[in-house]
Parts: structure tokens; sequence; C-alpha cells
């Protein structure tokens, strides 16, 4: 591991610190008639006690609902990370992106636009710049399934407490997920009237304001809440060419609720609530710019840079290019194309009524809700100042979710409380709509064609970027004297760059992709508690989930067939491809031309499967409990929402059959587990052990033109390395095909309380997140994608092996007259990984350490605050994901040192925020 030094040095000094300030435990808030009163959540399972409460008050005393029961933290034999309100406000989160520096088995990152994020569990997600894929890690706020993770980065107000339920999920609630749960409860409203209002300041301008206020319409019968939020900050990026800032905020919130509650057995809770968000959203740095050579392919270790520079790097200066990142990406600097301006303009809203009913001997809980989710998509797509590729910000390039949901529950006990029960169903519709307009940008002809001159000969003087074909006087010469003795050829090539020439402005203009999803399921999870101390769980789900897709397309890029029509025949597909440096690469396919449009695509599917688990736990006393746990999980299938593979090659015309290429398998995972939990007043320790395996893992990557999504298994026969080399058509199993990834590993977490007001805690994960070896890219066996070549046994992307988080909470008292201060710090340390799927070293990441701090002073009864908060305390550079650099250039160091020839692909990368800081005033009434 690199800076290891460093990062143990660091993380010795936060193990001396850590831990969480919580609130006192309550009833159960998913029952929407007990929220009145705040509901616990420590900062991780090892359920951090308040250091405000009385010393009676034990941290295993803590509650949480993660059953959809009330228990004691401590009783609870699963694996879950909670955090409270108090929690995240310590740490400066204002969104479900915020948890990842409480707890260490999580990992949320976005990149090309707020609406892609991506939450991981454990080592285990779904890269979210794709919508065809659903996430791996479900989201639920206030009981409302999320159907991307993206629209859980939304400042989402004052909450409860937020619940990360780790491993497979589907016998509890509503949706299913096959790595893990995200559950927000935010707080309700009160027979009592209060509330609050906030102002945040800090550097780049950054103003918050929030507030809510709640309480009686009708004493006892009706009450409401109103909560707000707006936010402001100038961005982190300066773009050099047009003197603007990007990565922006500029957003507000607002949610409105109403609690009924007739009688002390029935409650009903509507919320509404809206989100708008419109900011310039995302740029991104240059982090590698050279040209690798190899002299000894398949020799492990050396490469040479070419000491001439990057010849597609030459030929984006010879159009006005500019690298302002280049040899220094956290400078932050970046060059975007004049007039080609982001529009992530992002509405977010809906509905939900929640209905609970006492029964008796049982309770019934109904949660309905209608969802809309748009984002707009608009931007700069080869994020370079060169105007190679855009989406104009017309309208036409969005992301639209109409999602509908339905979830009931009935549960309760027999044979005095020996039997918990539970059953319920669940069912959700859902309208996704695609749009997009991607057109070449006005300099792409020249680009592209100067870009095979240069593929031919690095020398400068064949080129001329202000020519037809990019061809110099000298240039035309020299195809005309190397190509002599063919003749025809010479003409071919350079009235193929002449027409490649031209492929300016041409793209879509308005395409269309669909899909309609609908899922119904029935899941129960009981626990009988065959004596005081030993119980068994016993869960089970059935689901069957069908999908339609269709598309459409309004193509204008005629040049692109006419190209192949006038080298294809005279040169073969091969040679043309080669020729260009790859044809696929530049973008000149029949999938990205007139070819598409008049295509009635269309294609559906349905799939039924049951899942579920069982847990065996043992309480011998109050204090300790091991269990032991088996899961079956499950996410459904869908489809690639990119035209990337509707043709079976680069050189065929789609056709309507296509459609079916774009479908991907549903991903399963069995999942073991087993812990021990012990709980005092003064410490805490839980340790878990766990180990899944996912059959047809949903493998996203972005090849640097196309998103490309395989199933990824592993065949039982030895491939003998063809899923290692460069190409897509070796390495098809012919064998039985079983688990393509595992997850394995430790996580520790430890809390020590060893006084009223102080309270440390510290978290470990150890996740060994592998691919297995012989790898194949679907069900059926077929041969894994050549850019993945590098998959095979390696640590999966985003996630690191280790991961420690720690926190530090002091809450003394300033004299007798009520008055208290705040001393806070957390870290979280990672080690190194990679943040691209396809394993590339140029999208590695160093390991790192982020730490936030806050100090400050509050009134009696907390009832003022006024506090001054770093986050990124130490300025850490690092980055979220890395990409190829679209359209510029091929090959990356693995690939040219492992096949030989010239690895000149630009790769840039999507960077964290800098150290942000400022001053936070609050005053609750």
């Amino acid at each position: 591991m690199r800076r290891t030094a460093s990062l143990l040095s660091t993380a010795a000094l936060f193990a001396a610190l850590p831990a969480l300030a919580q609130e006192q435990p309550s009833q159960d808030p998913t029952a929407a008639g007990s929220v009145a009163t705040p509901q616990p959540a420590p900062a991780s399972d090892a359920a951090i006690a308040d250091p405000t409460a009385t010393e009676d008050a034990g941290a295993g005393d803590i509650v949480v609902t993660a059953t959809r029961r009330s228990e004691r933290l401590a009783d609870v034999p699963i694996a879950v990370t909670a955090v409270s309100q108090v929690a995240l406000q310590n740490s400066g989160a204002n969104d479900i992106r915020g948890v990842v520096q409480l707890a260490p088995s999580l990992l949320i990152s976005s990149t090309g636009s707020e609406a892609n994020a991506s939450a991981r569990i454990r080592g285990i997600g779904t890269v979210g710049d794709n919508p065809g894929l659903e996430s791996s890690v479900a989201v639920f706020i206030d009981g409302v399934y999320r159907s991307r993770t993206g629209s859980g980065l939304n400042d989402i107000g004052e909450v409860d407490r937020i619940e990360v339920l780790r491993g497979p999920q589907g016998t509890l609630s509503g949706r299913n997920a096959s790595a893990g749960a995200i559950n927000v409860y935010t707080k309700a409203p009160s027979n009592e009237f209060g509330g609050y209002v906030e102002g945040t300041y800090g550097n780049y301008d950054n103003i918050r304001i929030a507030g809510a206020v709640t309480g009686p319409i009708v004493k006892d019968l009706l009450s409401f809440r109103l909560d707000g939020v707006f936010a402001k900050r100038d961005g982190f990026y300066q773009d050099v060419v047009n003197n603007v800032d990007y990565n922006n905020r500029d957003r507000y919130f607002v949610r409105g609720q109403l609690l009924f509650e007739p009688t002390t057995d029935l409650s009903v809770r509507l919320i509404g609530d809206y989100t708008f968000r419109d900011e310039a959203c995302c740029g991104a740095v240059y982090v590698d710019t050279r040209e690798k050579l190899d002299p000894t392919p398949g020799v492990a270790g050396d490469f040479t840079v070419n000491p001439n520079g990057n010849r597609i790097v030459d030929v984006l200066r010879s159009l006005g290019g500019v690298f302002p990142s280049a040899g220094d990406p956290y400078n932050r600097q970046i060059a975007f194309t004049p007039g080609r301006a982001y529009s992530n303009e992002t509405k977010d809203y809906g509905g939900s009524m929640q209905i609970d009913y006492n029964f008796g001997n049982a309770s019934l809980t109904s949660i309905t809700a209608y969802r809309e989710y748009k984002a707009g998509n608009a931007g700069d797509i080869d994020f370079g100042n060169v105007d190679l590729g855009y989406r104009a910000d017309d309208g036409r390039a969005f992301r639209q979710f109409h999602t509908f949901t339905q979830e009931v529950r009935l549960q309760g006990s027999l044979f005095d409380d020996r039997f918990d029960w539970l059953v319920g169903g669940f069912y959700s519709n859902e309208d996704l709509v695609i749009g997009d307009n991607l057109q070449f940008g006005s300099q792409y002809g020249a680009f592209a064609s100067c870009r095979i001159v240069a593929t031919v000969s690095p020398v400068a003087a064949l080129r001329n970027p202000a020519a037809p074909g990019c061809l110099s006087a000298a240039g035309t010469a020299t195809i005309n004297g190397a190509f002599a003795a063919a003749p025809g050829v010479a003409p071919a090539l350079i009235n193929g760059l002449n027409t490649l020439s031209t492929l300016n402005n041409l793209g879509d203009r308005n395409a269309r992709y669909y899909q309609d999803s609908e899922n119904y399921a029935f899941f129960t999870h009981n626990i009988f508690k065959l004596t005081d101390t030993l119980s068994i769980t016993a869960g089970l789900r059935w689901t069957h989930e069908a999908k339609a897709f269709r598309a459409n397309f309004d193509n204008t890029n005629t040049v692109c067939p006419q190209l192949q029509q006038q080298l294809s025949p005279l040169l073969g597909n091969a040679a043309t491809a080669a020729l260009a440096g790859g044809i696929i690469t530049l973008g000149c396919t029949g999938n990205s031309s007139v070819a598409l449009n008049g295509l009635d695509l269309r294609n559906n599917f349905s799939e039924n499967e049951f899942t579920g688990t069982g847990v065996v736990s043992w309480k011998p006393n109050r204090d300790l409990m091991f269990y032991a746990s088996y899961s079956r999980g499950y996410k459904a299938g869908g489809y690639n929402l990119d035209r990337s593979e509707l043709a079976p090659n680069a050189f065929a015309p789609p056709t309507n059959a296509g459609a079916a290429r774009l479908r991907f398998d549903p991903e399963l995972v069995n999942s073991y587990e087993a812990g021990l939990k012990y709980s005092t007043r003064r410490f805490t320790a839980n340790f878990t052990v766990f180990r899944s395996d996912f059959q047809n893992f949903q493998l996203n990557t972005f090849n640097g033109t196309n998103f490309v999504v395989q199933n990824i298994g592993s065949c039982e026969n030895d491939l003998n390395g063809a899923d290692q080399d460069a190409s897509g058509v070796t390495g098809a199993c012919t064998g039985k095909v079983g688990t393509g990834v595992r997850s394995q590993g430790v996580e520790v977490e430890l809390g020590i309380y060893p006084a009223r007001n102080v309270a440390v805690n510290l978290g470990y994960t150890l996740a060994d997140t592998k691919f297995r070896d012989n790898l194949v890219g679907s069900a059926s066996g077929e041969a894994l994608d050549p850019a993945l070549f590098l998959t095979p046994g390696s640590q999966m992307s985003n996630a690191p092996r280790n991961v420690v988080t720690s926190s530090f909470s002091w809450t003394p008292d300033i004299g007798s007259n009520g008055l208290s201060a705040l001393f806070y710090i957390d870290g979280r340390m990672s080690s190194d990984y990679n943040t691209g799927s396809d394993l590339f070293v140029e999208k590695e990441q160093d390991g790192f350490v982020v730490a936030n701090a806050r100090i400050g002073i509050r009134g009696a009864d907390s009832n003022w605050a006024l506090e001054a908060f770093v986050q990124n305390l130490f300025d850490e550079d690092y980055q979220q994901v890395a990409f190829n650099a679209p359209f510029q250039g091929a090959g990356s160091l693995a690939q040219v040192q492992r096949f030989g020839g010239t690895g000149n692909q630009i790769f840039s990368s999507f960077l964290a925020e800098p150290r942000t800081y400022g001053i936070t005033a609050r005053k609750r009434f």
C-alpha cells in the first residue's frame, strides 16, 4: 500500500480519538404516531450512547427498527449501522453521502452528474452512470423506495436517523436489494409547537439556510411539520477558457407533512416534498496525458513514455486545445468548449401516505407513494475546450422516472411473544424515459482525420488541421508515395479522410429510450424464540419482475456510412478499423448513424425469483449475543440504455433484433454471515465475518465511447488465459457458469463511553472483494469484453480492501447555567483502490485520509448553538472516479504492456471536494 507510513500515523491519531454524540432512546419511529419523541441512532453498530444522558443509560439500550420491530441494537442479529441527525450535523453531512465518514463498509461516489450516484456496501455496488441499471444498494426515504441512488443525494432536511443494512435485503420491506439498503427516517410532526432555524456561511461563498416548524393544527388529533432548505455555493473547478466555475451548488428543498391521529390505534402520515437543483456539474480534470510504449510486450514491469509527447495531445493542441490540469490535476483548473455549458437541472418530487393501525394482537402498515424525478443531461461530453462532442441545452437530454409504489405489512406476535411474525406485499410500476441529443462537435471531423494521420505517422508536418482530411501537401505526397504500387488505394484513403473531416455537428437530435417496469412481491419475516436465549429467524420472498424496452432515433450522421462505403470495399473492415486507430473508438459505426432511423426497437421479459434468509441467534445474557445467518439476494435484470450493442459488430447495420442484445440478466447472491455483539454501559464491541458470492454480477463499463454491461460469471472450465487476452471472441465457456464476484471479510466496531459527555468510536472493515478467475460475460458463457482483461482475480473497482473510521465527541459543561461546548473530530482512512471498472492503472487512487472537525458552544437544552467547522480538514486530494476521456486516444498502460502497440488514451477524473470551512448558527424554539 502506498503512503503506508503516513496513513498509519494518521490512523493512530484517530485511534486515540473517535465517536459521536447521540439522542435518547424512544419508541418505534416507523409508526407515524410515535415519532414526536427523538429516535436514537448510533454512529455505528457499536451503539453510541448519548454523552449528555445520565450514566444509567447504556449504549446497548439504543433502539432501532432495522427488522421493522423496535429492538435494542444489541439484540438485532444483523449487521446494521445507524447515524442520527446529531451525528450528521457534527460530521457536516446534509445527504446520504456524508454517512460514509461514519460507516466503514459504505462508499458513495458521483460522476458526470449528481444524478449519477453509486452506493457500495462491502465493495459491492452498481456504477450509476447508466440509468438502465438499478442499484445493488437500495435507498428508502420514509419507507418509500427511491429507484436510483442519485435521488438520495438531495438535501433531505432534518432526519431522525439513517440506517445502513449490510447484506442482501428483501424479507423486511418493499424493494429487494442484492448488497444492502439505506433507510432514511425523517423527523415527523409533533403535537407540541416547535422548530428550528439554521444558517451557515463558509468559503466558496457557501450559504445554507435551513429550518422547520411543527405543531398541532387540532390538539391531539392533527399536527403538521414544514421543512425547508436553501443552499448556494460557488464551484471548486475554474474554467480558464470561459472564466466560470463548475461544480457549484444551487438548490432548494421543501417538505410538508400532516399527521392525523384520531385514536391511539390509528395514525395517518402524509408527506409531500419537492427538490430543485440547477447546477453546473460536473467538471473533470486531466490525470494522465502520457503516450506509453513497451519495447518488450508481455514482460511485466517495463515501459517507456514517448519523449516526443502524446500525438493525441498534439492533435488537440493544433486545434486550440489547452490542458490546464496536465501534470497537476489538483489545481482544479479545467477548459471547456465555449457555448457547451452544462445544464444539470434536477427536479425530484412526490408524495406518500403511511397508514398504521393497531388491531391489538397485530398491526398493519401501508405505504403508498408516487414520485417523479427528472434530471437534465446537457454538457460538454469530452471535458475539453476542443469541440469533439456535446449534448445541447435544448431540453432533449434528460433522464426521467415516474414511479408508483405500494407496500403493505401486517405483523404481530403469538404464544406469549414466542413467535413474532410479519407478512407483506409490494407493488411498483416505473416508467423510465431517457432523452439524448449527443452530437459530434464542430471540430470533431478535423480531430478524427488528424488523429488518423497522426496514428500513421507522428510527424506533425504531415498534418494541417485547416485542410480537408488534415493532410498537408507533404502528407498527401507521403500517402501517394506509400501506396504507389497499389492503384486506387491512395485516392481512396485521401477521399476517406476528406469525408471524415466533414463529420461535424451531426448525430442524435432526439433519441428516446423507454423502459417500463412492473414489480410485485410477497414476503415474510418471522422470529421463533425457542428459549429465552435461543431464536431462529426465517424469511422468504417471491418476486415477479417484468420489463419492456423500446427506443427510437432521429440521427443526422450520414458521414460514417459514407466513409465505410468508401474504404471497406477497398481495404476490408479490419484494415479500415486498424487504419483509423479503431473506427469504433472514433464512434464511426452503424450504431452512430442514420441507419438507426426507422428502427422499431422493442423487447420485453419477465422473471420470477425466490429469495430469503435464515438466522440463528443465541443470547446467553443481556450483554452478549452470537448469530449466524444465510441470505439469498436478487436484483432484477434490465436493459443497457445505450445503443452500443444494437449490431453484432462495428460494420454490421443495426436491426430490430438488436434490442435483445441490450438485455442483461438478474444479479443473484448467496451470502453468509456470523457475528458477535457485546454491549455494556461503558463499552460495546461488534465483530462480523461475511462472505457473499455473486452470480451474474451486473458490471457497467465506459470504454471511452459507450457503456457496456456484462453479467460477470466464472466458468467451471479453465479458459487458459482466454479471458485475459485482447479478443472478444476467445474465452467463451462451454461448461457451467458460476460465481463471478466474491466479497468476504471482517467488520469490527468498538464504542467506548468513559463519561456521560465523552463518546469514542472505532470502525474497521476488511473487504476482500474480488473477481473470480476464468471470467465470462454472461450466464450463457459469452466471452468477456476485451477491455476487462485485467479483472480476473483482481480486487473490484471502488472497493478499498481496508477502511478505518473513527470519531471523538466531547460536550463538557461550561459553568452551571446550562451552557456546554462541543469538540468533535472524525476520520476515514481508505487503502488503495482502483476507480475504474476496467481496472486500468491510470485510474488508481492511492490510500488517503479524510477528516472533519467541529467546535462550538451551546445554550441550555441545546436551544441555540454557534459552531465552526472544517470539512476535509487536511485538504486531502483524492478522486472519485477516473475515466477514458471520450474519443481522445486508445490504449492504456496495461494494454501496451500486455499486448504491445501504443497507448495514447487520455484519462480524466472527477475529483472529490477540497477543504471547506465555515460557521453555523442554530436556534431551536
